[in-house]
């Protein structure tokens, strides 16, 4: 079912976020001209009612309007940032490796968001966390195995698209090869072209081929591709290989353009300007932005077509991309019904503890003990994680945090149970882990992000720090007693 909006050739292709839970008036006016949509964030969401109350603004001022959101079914959660996500994550399901969960786990994402009013999920990730020390992708990776990702990336595109909302492979050409957060600086992969195809390219073929929607550019260097811009700037990396190459007719959108990797020296109106120039479809502008930032984006974009630094079919073509993927997933709406049924999906935690790694506890000779304390470490959580419950504390455990200059000093006889995300990362976190076993040798360390490693700082390992992992922990911890 067609729907007529006002076509705004730039407006069109800028996604921007804002703040607060209501839609603002300037956003209201640029829905009307025909922006092309908007972007959730956490803070933009109180509560399920007053979610479908702002989406059903968003659509009265523009019906074509792409609402989107990061909803990663795991430790990146909109939907759930304030009381921690449901879902089990990527990483476990692709440590349990069934394909068809996987695919059950994204449907019900994408029901849950159907049900909100979004059209758009900024999902799966399908990057390769192959290196542990990554500080940004890391659980939110299925894998290490380029055909285990490539699988469950194509499980859970099938699995979302199939309730209608869009899916969005992310972050071409890939960000897992990275010890650097592209929200603060400027990653560089020395990788060739060819040692691409042979791993970090492997899912974004897959998904290419489930039919995903969207994929999203990564603010990284690819200098062995392209020795000059990063692939968000690239033509090299976008025309020339995802594009001409990969076959990729979808729509292109950046990360957001707000991040260091992006706009960091040159400011986000020339961002958005080299970003079109380069083959981006969809510009996602940030998390808090405004009219003023709108007004100065469009300007550098009629001053680029006036100087000849962006052709006018460039941006007609990016334009009309978006404008037929607003209308398609509009169509989808339309053509699949909401099912009747409300309740979300209980997953069950047994499958998610049953593939925890516990090697390094099984021979350490210690035991989970009666007398025990939670005591979780409180680090800075990347951007695209965020500061939402995570673990046995989003599960409801009584817990002590612990931050940098803690010491955990806890009663004689007491058992600390020590839990941080990637604990290996920080030395801080380190020396207090090992502080903590020479005065406490019952000491039993979990990693709930991606351990490092040698696994000196993770007794038990399990992949994520959602609230469903966080119930999957305590039900273990519970059960190593019983037993």
């Amino acid at each position: 079912m067609s729907k007529t909006v006002t076509v705004n050739p730039l407006g069109a292709i800028l996604l921007p976020g804002f703040t607060g839970t209501t839609l603002p008036d300037w956003l209201a006016a640029r829905l009307r001209d025909g922006l092309a949509g908007v972007c959730l964030f956490g803070p933009n969401i109180a509560s399920p009612r007053q979610l479908r109350t702002l989406t059903a603004a968003i659509h009265a001022a523009n019906p074509l309007a792409i609402i989107a959101i990061d909803e990663e079914g795991g430790d990146v959660t909109r939907l759930h940032d304030r009381l921690g996500s449901p879902y089990p994550g990527n990483a476990i399901l692709g440590r349990i490796d069934d394909e068809e969960y996987t695919a059950a786990v994204a449907t019900a994402v994408g029901w849950e968001l159907r049900g909100a009013g979004c059209t758009l999920d900024f999902a799966p990730d399908v990057d390769i966390n192959s290196n542990p020390d990554n500080p940004v992708i890391g659980v939110r990776s299925f894998g290490t195995d380029p055909e285990l990702v490539a699988r469950h990336s194509a499980a859970w595109v099938r699995g979302l698209q199939s309730t209608g909302i869009g899916g969005t492979a992310k972050h071409f050409p890939g960000h897992g090869d990275t010890a650097l957060d592209s929200h603060l600086d400027l990653p560089v992969i020395t990788r060739s072209l060819d040692q691409l195809r042979g791993r970090e390219l492997v899912p974004f073929v897959a998904a290419i081929a489930a039919g995903v929607r969207t994929i999203m550019t990564s603010h990284i260097s690819v200098p062995l591709l392209d020795p000059v811009f990063p692939a968000t700037f690239s033509s090299i990396v976008l025309q020339g290989l995802l594009r001409d190459q990969l076959g990729f007719e979808g729509v292109i959108v950046t990360d957001a353009l707000d991040m260091v990797g992006a706009s960091g020296e040159i400011g986000i109106p020339e961002a958005a300007v080299r970003a079109v120039i380069a083959g981006c479809d969809l510009l996602c502008i940030g998390t808090e932005n405004s009219g003023e930032q709108l007004d100065s984006i469009e300007r550098a974009l009629v001053c680029a077509l006036d100087d000849g630094r962006l052709d006018p079919s460039r941006l007609a073509d990016a334009s009309a991309r978006v404008i037929g993927l607003a209308q398609e997933l509009a169509d989808e709406v339309c053509r699949i019904p909401l099912p009747e049924y409300t309740k979300q999906l209980a997953f069950p935690r047994d499958r998610s503890r049953a593939v925890f790694e516990t090697a390094a506890y099984e021979v350490s000779g210690l035991a989970i003990e009666p007398r025990r304390s939670i005591v979780m470490i409180e680090t800075a959580a990347n951007i695209a994680v965020g500061g939402s419950p995570w673990g046995p504390a989003a599960a409801g455990a009584s817990v002590h945090i612990v931050r940098e200059g803690d010491v955990i000093d806890l009663p004689e006889g007491m058992q600390p149970i020590v839990i941080g995300r990637a604990n290996h990362r920080r030395e801080w976190v380190r020396e207090l882990i090992d502080d903590t076993r020479r005065r406490h040798p019952s000491t039993i360390v979990v990693d709930m992000g991606w351990p490092g490693e040698g696994r000196h700082y993770a007794d038990i390992a399990t992949f994520g720090a959602s609230r469903h992992l966080g119930l999957a922990l305590l039900d273990w911890l519970e059960g190593q007693v019983r037993s």
